[in-house]
């Protein structure tokens, strides 16, 4: 299964919001899960199955507990695949930033405010 399949459910993307918040149980994960969308338990136990299977997280047992967590590992793959466009939404971020700050100096100006805010005479 290709990590974007992985991630294009919307179920397993909020699992892995969870967990990364920090290691999680099984219950845990479950009852957030159930609650959020109306699942099952056992369609739960299939998300975090495909979670673990596809590397995306990984369990240890404690006790009779479960413990899930994130495997950074496929989340950096899905990194370097975005990266090449990247630039598609870096540059109308750079230009947002342009015009906000061209904004807040028109604001200045048409206050006669200084840098500081006061005007000294």
């Amino acid at each position: 299964m290709h990590a974007l399949d992985v991630l294009g459910d919307p179920v397993r993307r909020r699992i892995l919001e969870l967990l990364a918040d920090g290691e999680q149980t099984s219950g845990a994960v479950g009852a957030v899960i159930q609650a959020e969308f109306g699942i099952s338990q056992p369609a739960v136990s299939q998300h975090l199955r495909v979670l673990r299977e596809t590397g995306f997280a990984s369990v240890r047992a404690e006790g009779t507990r479960r413990l899930y967590a994130v495997e950074a590992a496929p989340l950096r793959e899905v990194d370097t695949w975005l990266e090449r466009f990247r630039g598609f939404w870096e540059q109308r971020l750079d230009a947002l930033g342009t015009e906000l700050a061209r904004g807040k100096r028109e604001r200045r100006t048409r206050d006669g405010g200084t840098d500081s805010g006061k005007e000294h005479r």
